[in-house]
């Protein structure tokens, strides 16, 4: 492994899949999951439930929508969010929009210095008259982040980076420690100790780490994830993950020409906290609505500062014990 790879492991830019080793690897995959055409049914949940064999999450209502899994976790790979909203939000949800400088989650640091060109900001005309109710329904995923986290603090390997470039847990590696749960900025992955849908314990699964693998069994053989295929309006796209950023931010030009200026894009800056994510959002209102974080960053980040300093630390101990020792001889 080259020195600039090293040095960009954990907080650089650099395409994923090469940095960890795979020879000339495939275009990275992604997903685009466009939130202005979601329509809340479900589908995606459904799909990926099935063809990943997960247990129920249970059928209580959360007293709040008509969301009954909450949140994503061991047993929830797809989770769609229902936020209720006003005039009064709606309204402010479009000047947020209005008054962003830039698209995309914000970065540590200049696009300049990280090798990238800054992206241009879409045209926005009229604000459009907020309607007196609204829906904001979300599916979210695993983000299969660029710099993740969760795959760096892995003490076992049971967390690879594959081929298409996305973060995948191996069920029979995994050791249950959890330390890749408190590491994911967006938590995301979790230690599965549901019962199953007869109400015995799971023997296989429980106590194993558990999240989004992008369908990796569906790629390998060419097959979209089962969500995406699933999705009745298109509202979760799959394929080139370059070109799911490239339809983001087409979205949200389309979006605000017609004067929807709450529309925005969350994951698709290569320059942000985690490098960029390999799943795209359109969101219109503040991540924080949706229940993400506004500047989400690798908790790896600091890693190799913290050692270097540490080991500088050790070093001058070791140093000051030695002077004192030749100082007590003398």
């Amino acid at each position: 492994m080259s020195t600039s790879v090293r040095r960009n492991q954990l907080s650089g830019p650099h395409d994923p899949a090469p940095a960890a080793g795979w020879v000339d690897p495939p275009p990275r995959k992604g997903f685009f999951t466009d939130t202005s055409v979601c329509i809340g049914c479900k589908a995606c949940e459904v799909a990926c439930k099935e063809w990943n064999m997960l247990p129920m999450d249970g059928l209580a209502l959360t007293g709040e929508s008509y969301d009954n899994t909450g949140a994503l976790g061991a047993n929830t790979w797809r989770h769609v969010a229902f936020v209720e909203q006003g005039p009064a939000q709606a309204a402010r949800a479009r000047e947020s929009g209005r008054a962003l400088v830039s698209l995309g989650m914000p970065a540590l640091r200049p696009a300049s210095e990280q090798g990238y060109a800054a992206q241009p900001a879409a045209a926005v005309t009229d604000v459009a008259e907020p309607p007196d109710f609204r829906w904001l329904m979300a599916s979210d995923v695993c983000k299969h982040c660029t710099h993740a986290a969760c795959l760096d603090v892995c003490p076992t390997g049971a967390l690879f980076r594959t081929e298409f470039g996305t973060v995948v847990v191996q069920d029979d590696v995994c050791n249950g420690c959890g330390y890749c749960v408190p590491a994911c900025p967006f938590g995301v992955i979790e230690r599965r100790e549901s019962p199953d849908m007869t109400g015995a314990r799971i023997a296989k699964d429980d106590g194993i780490a558990q999240k989004c693998t992008l369908c990796y069994d569906r790629l390998e053989v060419g097959e979209e994830p089962a969500c995406a295929k699933a999705c009745p309006t298109e509202s979760i796209q799959f394929g080139d993950l370059d070109e799911m950023r490239r339809r983001a931010e087409e979205r949200v030009r389309v979006l605000h020409g017609q004067g929807h200026t709450e529309a925005r894009t969350y994951g698709a800056d290569p320059t942000d906290g985690v490098g960029g994510t390999g799943s795209v959002f359109l969101l219109l209102d503040d991540p924080e609505v949706y229940g993400l974080p506004p500047d989400p960053v690798v908790t790896t980040h600091d890693l190799p500062d913290i050692f270097r300093k540490a080991g500088l630390a050790g070093l001058a101990m070791l140093g000051a014990a030695a002077l004192s020792f030749l100082g007590r001889r003398s």
